[in-house]
């Protein structure tokens, strides 16, 4: 059973709700949540559902046959967006979906590693066809490596106590013996609050092995050529690393207004190609996070895609 509940649906679709008809790319379609709550409000629309999860993908087909061929499902990547989307659709593409990190049938099921409770093999992969596994980062990365990694990707103020301890304690097997690694390695009286102190380093080997940084940035880079004009990209990110992608890459492509020297006037860029609709990223209601603990760190940000780049 495929169980998710789509964070932020009221606002996801009140942003999607006013596009042109046209077809929306849910590149990360999961159980198809959202996909099912739009085609719900806007019955004239198509959906292209992505996701790299094969188990997403058969769940999604699944869950949203009844819409016969107003949806196609296919597995894959944000780094192969444009191709994906060229050998699927035709017509224009009024909207691009991105909900980033990892889902919660993806955590209940312990099997694939990305849970730090419990004991599984440290598997972590999206794309069980990769063969890139968590095992193989902690177990074969030098020392130097895992400390980037889980300093970069987890934001992680003991990385380098971290990986001297995972490259002691090898070879890790289970989740467990990460959990073990990271406890040894926090001094205990910073282990005592924050949550789980492994949260972090599971997070920075996980997107590691996904590549999930640089896969969000190719995905962004090409949903904007990707989108006619009126278009909307709409982005469900989790954590400070995925938001400040999204938020740089929103403001370059909206031509923010640069100050090159101090005194001279300030201009605005004259190749702007969206319009940002959320200025301040969305956070999700109160009622919400109280009954969805995933949606408690989401931020949503929108932008739409101009008719005519301004300045061309």
């Amino acid at each position: 059973m495929y169980q998710h509940l789509p964070v932020m649906s009221r606002e996801v679709i009140e942003l999607l709700t006013p596009i042109p008809q046209g077809t929306v790319v849910d590149a990360t379609v999961g159980g198809g949540g959202h996909a099912r709550l739009l085609l719900e409000a806007r019955p004239d629309l198509r959906v292209l559902g992505i996701d790299r999860d094969d188990v997403a993908v058969a769940a999604a087909r699944k869950n949203l046959v009844h819409f016969g061929d107003k949806v196609q499902i296919v597995q894959g990547g944000f780094e192969n967006l444009a191709t994906i989307v060229k050998e699927n659709t035709e017509g224009n593409i009024m909207g691009i979906l991105f909900d980033l990190g990892v889902s919660s049938p993806q955590l209940d099921r312990s099997e694939r590693g990305f849970s730090y409770w419990g004991e599984a093999p440290l598997d972590m992969r999206m794309d069980s066809s990769q063969e890139l596994t968590a095992q193989t980062v902690l177990n074969n990365y030098t020392e130097s490596e895992l400390s980037m990694i889980i300093a970069k990707n987890g934001e992680e103020r003991f990385a380098d106590r971290i990986a001297s301890r995972i490259v002691a304690n090898r070879p890790l097997q289970t989740t467990a013996d990460l959990v073990s690694s990271v406890q040894e390695a926090i001094p205990a009286r910073f282990r005592r609050s924050g949550g789980n102190p492994a949260r972090r380093t599971f997070q920075a080997i996980r997107m590691e092995v996904n590549r999930e940084l640089p896969s969000l940035s190719a995905g962004l880079d090409e949903s904007v050529h990707l989108l006619s004009p009126g278009g909307r990209v709409l982005v469900l990110a989790y954590h400070s690393l995925e938001d400040r992608i999204v938020k740089d890459r929103f403001a370059r492509w909206a031509g923010e207004r640069e100050q090159t020297l101090p005194g001279l006037p300030v201009e605005p860029n004259p190749r702007r190609r969206v319009k940002v609709l959320t200025r301040r990223a969305l956070r999700p209601r109160a009622s919400e996070t109280g009954s969805n603990r995933r949606a408690r760190s989401a931020r949503l940000r929108a932008a739409e895609k101009l008719t005519v780049p301004a300045g061309s």
